[in-house]
């Protein structure tokens, strides 16, 4: 089995982001969570908030948006030829993809391209997030609780991924489209 981080490793960019200026296209009124992001992102980095309560506020436009299944897979119709080409052509029906994107943005990638995921539950309703953000040792602890305690090789474009790669036979960094065994890049 492999293991794949999602944003900028399979996929070229930061799908959240994408996501976000996909629904500021489709309704205005996700304008209106800016300046409160903004607030909370100041009151993140001096350490007065937590990254799930920033990802909560960024994630409440969702509540703009009446079907959010739909407006997902019009996202994913848009968006699916950002999926790396390395990652199509080497898949496995046995793939984990594993991030810190939520579940619901994901999911219907992960349909479309048969792999499990696994990644930060939001609620569809509120844009909240349900439990820890799928980031850093979080990520181990979730494949844990799947009883997946090692994998043979792991992908991600992120130092942070480190106790990832501490679970893995082979682990690559992906830079754009080169893969880099982690090890030998600098």
């Amino acid at each position: 089995m492999n293991i794949y981080d999602f944003d900028g490793t399979i996929y070229d960019g930061d799908s959240s982001v994408d996501f976000f200026k996909f629904c500021i296209r489709k309704n205005k009124r996700c304008l209106l969570v800016i300046p409160r992001l903004g607030l909370i992102f100041i009151a993140y980095k001096l350490k007065f908030r937590t990254k799930e309560q920033l990802k909560s506020v960024f994630f409440s436009i969702v509540k703009n948006f009446s079907d959010l299944e739909k407006l997902v897979k019009n996202f994913w119709d848009i968006n699916i030829f950002k999926i790396k080409k390395f990652y199509l052509n080497n898949k496995q029906s046995s793939d984990i993809i594993i991030s810190a994107s939520p579940e619901f943005l994901l999911q219907e990638v992960a349909n479309r391209l048969g792999f499990k995921l696994i990644a930060t539950k939001v609620d569809i309703n509120t844009g909240k997030l349900e439990g820890k953000n799928c980031y850093g040792k979080e990520k181990v602890k979730r494949l844990a609780d799947l009883n997946i305690f090692s994998c043979e090789k792991f992908y991600s474009d992120s130092r942070t991924d480190l106790p990832c790669k501490k679970i893995a036979k082979h682990s690559f960094i992906v830079l754009g489209d080169e893969i880099i065994d982690w090890d030998e890049q600098g």
